[in-house]
């Protein structure tokens, strides 16, 4: 139960929500004075010695609508025992986000609070617009991740993401969902029920106070956070000009190491990860790769064979149908091409088409074209 007199939590998000001062100031504050208790208890003469005369005006009064804020936290924390804040001196905030240049000063959590001290944590992230086979082996690397005892780390947003999280959850693994909003929020609203799934059996993360709505300056500094909290990261599908990319430099520039899955050279959401690659991240080709190179503990070492669906029996193929499979390529590929490739008649090519979709083994990709699916 969370005490609405518990001075020093209330005066970290105080510290928080003083306009202007954002984590760097209030670090140099903290450095400078001890707790938040004590920022506001120096005179402001004092307070200019450290921070700018704009910030340490702005420190002697309570920030707009704080009283709000802090009764709508309290009431949050006490709704359940999963829900937390952290702060810069709690003993749980993670170790690894606390060592990075820019860590946040307080952060709310939901759910399973020990997966913040989980040995191994990877950060798996891409485009939000994958291609079937970018989606496929999102999920598949991250469910034998997950069941080789890995953390996954991802954003919550749509495509890879959403993938990650899923064949995390769908391994019976842990996974850490870092957000762009108030936790009382979700967004995508495409994944509330993933959102559910995640707080009642990982952990959802933010550093953004309740009601903050998405706006998109919150979803590049939240990526400092999935790179800050794992030990790794890996870009599955990324466009050149894309937000996986800056959570992969960040993870670079932290000393954390980099992967990439190479696509087609066709692929637009390949370039990014190609781009990655040249500029030194490590290209894998199945989570054994991920696993060897980290030298996580695997538990258990069966089920990291790179081969997270070893066991599922694929269907028996007609003539046709492996035929198709075989003019099909594994790039995306439209109807003329196949009938130039096959020399089929409409209708036969759309009627395999068909067959092949519902067994799970051919995807609709984006402009009519069509994609083979391989499993990671």
């Amino acid at each position: 139960m969370v005490d609405r007199d518990d001075a020093e939590l209330a005066a970290w998000l105080r510290l928080r929500l003083t306009h202007g001062v954002g984590d760097s100031g209030a670090r140099k504050l903290l450095a400078a004075f001890g707790m938040p208790s004590q920022v506001f208890a120096q005179p402001e003469t004092v307070v200019r010695q450290v921070v700018s005369a704009a910030q340490a005006n702005a420190l002697q009064r309570l920030p707009e609508g704080f009283e709000a804020q802090w009764a709508q936290t309290c009431a949050w924390l006490n709704l359940s025992p999963d829900h937390h804040l952290l702060t810069l001196a709690d003993p749980g905030y993670p170790t690894e986000l606390l060592e990075t240049a820019d860590p946040p000063i307080v952060l709310f959590a939901m759910g399973a609070l020990e997966l913040l001290q989980h040995p191994q944590r990877l950060a798996v992230v891409g485009s939000r617009n994958p291609t079937p086979q970018g989606e496929q082996n999102a999920h598949d690397f991250a469910q034998v991740l997950a069941a080789a005892g890995v953390c996954i780390v991802s954003g919550l947003a749509l495509g890879v993401d959403g993938a990650a999280h899923s064949g995390a959850l769908d391994a019976g693994g842990a996974t850490i969902a870092v957000v762009g909003t108030g936790l009382d929020r979700v967004y995508p609203r495409r994944h509330l029920a993933l959102a559910h799934r995640i707080a009642e059996h990982g952990l959802v993360l933010s550093e953004f106070v309740l009601g903050t709505a998405p706006t998109a300056a919150n979803f590049p500094k939240r990526n400092r956070i999935i790179a800050g909290v794992s030990q790794g990261t890996l870009v599955v599908e990324a466009a050149l000009a894309s937000g996986s990319l800056i959570t992969a430099r960040l993870a670079a520039e932290m000393g954390r190491e980099v992967f990439a899955i190479p696509g087609s050279i066709h692929a637009t959401q390949a370039k990014g990860c190609h781009a990655l690659i040249r500029q030194g991240a490590k290209l894998v080709e199945s989570a054994q790769d991920v696993l060897e190179d980290l030298r996580f503990d695997v538990v258990p070492p069966a089920a990291a064979t790179g081969s997270p669906v070893a066991d599922v029996q694929l269907p028996s193929l007609s003539a046709d149908e492996s035929r198709l499979l075989d003019a099909m390529g594994l790039d995306p590929v439209g109807l003329d091409a196949l009938q130039a490739r096959t020399g089929w008649e409409t209708a036969q090519l759309q009627a395999c088409l068909l067959e092949l979709e519902l067994e799970g083994l051919v995807s609709r990709a984006h402009g009519g074209l069509f994609q083979r699916l391989v499993r990671a």
